[in-house]
């Protein structure tokens, strides 16, 4: 459930960020007569999103045996890096904010409604589907999906945004991105090895030692606590000799990125 809500959690409150600084924006300058439009555009974005979560479960639900394997894979793999771009760049943005705005101005200052609407609907989509992939490769890596952890994750988010653009109160967002922003490395490099491991499992990857170390016994990976380390963390009792090389470097390669000055650069 905590894996739900942390990825739910994370990913709408970056799109309330975003509706945020465009409504302001807007106010700012005089603009409320495009609200209707920038509403629109994210309806259609959330219309959009679900509609990418109908076909992704079509097509989920058309494999089976070791084709299912794979799928499961290379989702869970995709998402890991997703996962981790995201991170990596929302965590190291110093000027997103005025990033965005100049883009806001771009498109407000000559009339281009067409290029509001796509530059909020792009946006917000982006969310939508990367919330989409994650809730997915999150069911394929712990057997299931906690949609009230979700619901929960979207009301948080909501929360805090109406907090944030409208109450108007100063919260120490960027503690809890970078708090959040580690957490999210873990469950990444978990969702990496698992990923690995379904390869294995259909033969694409090679196993070369099955069974590294095997501490089942004494930390159970199918325990209460042991599922939610595993859903969190990543934790395997059992792992393979390439999971555990995989997980590893993966965190060191994640941790150094994250931590890594870079300029800003706002995503369209």
């Amino acid at each position: 459930m905590f894996e739900s809500f942390l990825i739910v959690f994370r990913e709408s409150l970056e799109a309330a960020l975003i509706v945020g600084i465009v409504m302001a924006f807007l106010k700012k300058n005089g603009k409320q007569a495009l609200y209707p439009l920038v509403l629109t555009s994210i309806g259609a974005a959330i219309g959009a999103s679900l509609f990418g979560a109908f076909l992704f479960s079509l097509i989920a639900g058309g494999f089976t045996g070791s084709n299912e394997a794979i799928f499961e894979g290379i989702t869970m793999i995709l998402a890991s890096g997703f996962l981790t771009y995201m991170i990596v760049w929302l965590y190291q943005q110093k000027n997103a904010k005025k990033a965005l705005e100049a883009k806001l101005m771009q498109h407000t200052d000559t009339v281009h409604k067409a290029g509001l609407f796509f530059l909020v609907f792009f946006a917000i989509l982006r969310e939508g589907i990367e919330t989409v992939l994650f809730m997915n490769a999150i069911a394929f890596n712990t057997g299931q999906v906690a949609l009230w952890g979700g619901f929960l994750g979207l009301f948080a988010a909501l929360v805090i945004g109406y907090l944030l653009f409208v109450v108007e109160i100063r919260l120490p967002i960027k503690k809890f991105f970078q708090f959040s922003g580690i957490m999210l490395i873990f469950f990444a490099a978990g969702l990496l090895a698992h990923g690995v491991h379904e390869l294995q499992e259909a033969g694409i990857v090679p196993i070369i030692v099955e069974h590294l170390y095997d501490i089942n016994h004494i930390f159970n990976e199918k325990s209460t606590a042991g599922e939610f380390a595993k859903g969190i963390f990543g934790y395997n009792g059992n792992p393979s000799l390439i999971e555990i090389a995989v997980y590893l470097a993966y965190l060191g390669a994640a941790f150094k990125l994250f931590f890594e000055p870079k300029k800003a650069v706002i995503k369209a």
